[in-house]
């Protein structure tokens, strides 16, 4: 059931991880310059900077050349062709990673991710809370846990808000990121006005977005979808977050930020027994917690499951917990000796 990574996936996946450290950064570097190209355009005998902002060749001005536009120009142009340059090899990368048979998410989940990542989203105010999230937990233990465990046609993310001090309340977005994020990748996603929290796109994919009661406040007041407070995510906050790189099954590059492991499979095993939760997907949400709870004893040391994480757990989830336990045989470790 449990497959170790060899060496060799071992070093791929580390080469991806800086990959896509250089890829993002330049992104990243890009967008703050500027979302659309830059070029030169002479008028009247005299250079100006121009933004080319549709495939039509609609662009705007941003004004003469000067040291100022001569330097937004170069800029632009350097943090492109760094992208460019790390994003060949990725796409080699995704190549392999995809041969060797690892982790993977859809082509449309990755595409949402690198955007929130590239608009410095993804971890400060997103996470991945689905079944998405495995491959990364996979890559934190070094081990396969579980083939087809990973397949799922609806991405769910979870708004975090963005915490300014440690113990304030998040601070809140204004405007629509999550919404304007979600259309820059897709025009054609709308809300699913039976499911407003829902959104699709002209391919049916479906994108969910969730929120703990404890931090609606921070989200945009315009933002869409419009996610329903759900009081278990507060659950999925606790803990260390995971963050890994991993490849699309299109072999596309993504990050995916996710709850503490403890967390989340504890989470899963609670979902498997809600009458709320669609029949058909109660089963897996049993198998991915048990399984995953498995992998973190054996291959996740770092994530104590021991009593003293025990006493951090709600009612709703001790019992989970300790059914796990008796069942697996694991125990907490003994006390260090002094």
């Amino acid at each position: 059931m449990y497959q170790e990574f060899t060496d060799e996936q071992r070093r791929l996946l580390l080469n991806l991880s800086q990959y896509y450290a250089a890829y993002i950064d330049a992104e990243r570097e890009r967008h703050r310059t500027s979302d659309f190209p830059l070029h030169w355009k002479t008028v009247s005998g005299r250079d100006y900077l121009y933004e080319i902002i549709d495939s039509r060749g609609n662009a705007k001005s941003k004004g003469p050349r000067s040291s100022k536009t001569e330097a937004l120009h170069q800029a632009w142009h350097d943090a492109k062709l760094r992208g460019d340059n790390a994003r060949t090899l990725l796409v080699e990368i995704g190549r392999m990673y995809r041969a060797m048979r690892l982790g993977s998410i859809s082509g449309e989940a990755a595409a949402i991710l690198r955007e929130a990542d590239r608009r410095e989203l993804l971890g400060n105010s997103l996470i991945v809370v689905g079944t998405n999230a495995m491959p990364a937990y996979e890559v934190e233990a070094q081990h396969r846990i579980g083939t087809g465990l990973d397949e799922t046609q609806v991405f769910d993310m979870a708004w975090i808000g963005h915490l300014t001090f440690a113990g304030t309340a998040p601070s809140p977005h204004s405007g629509d990121p999550f919404w304007r994020m979600l259309k820059a990748v897709d025009s054609t996603y709308t809300v699913n006005t039976e499911r407003n929290f829902q959104a699709r796109n002209a391919k049916a994919y479906e994108v969910e977005l969730l929120v703990a009661p404890s931090r609606v406040a921070s989200m945009g007041k315009t933002d869409k979808p419009v996610p329903m407070p759900l009081p278990e995510q507060e659950w999925l906050l606790n803990g260390r977050f995971v963050d890994h790189v991993i490849c699309a099954r299109d072999g596309s590059a993504a990050r995916i930020v996710a709850p503490d492991p403890r967390w989340f499979a504890l989470h899963k095993l609670w979902m498997s027994d809600q009458e709320k939760r669609t029949a058909l997907k109660r089963p897996k949400d049993r198998k991915q917690g048990l399984r995953l709870l498995d992998s973190i004893a054996r291959h996740m040391p770092h994530y104590a499951l021991d009593d003293t994480f025990a006493a951090e757990l709600p009612d709703e989830l001790r019992r989970y917990f300790d059914d796990w336990r008796q069942n697996s045989g694991a125990t907490p470790p003994p006390p260090p000796a002094w």
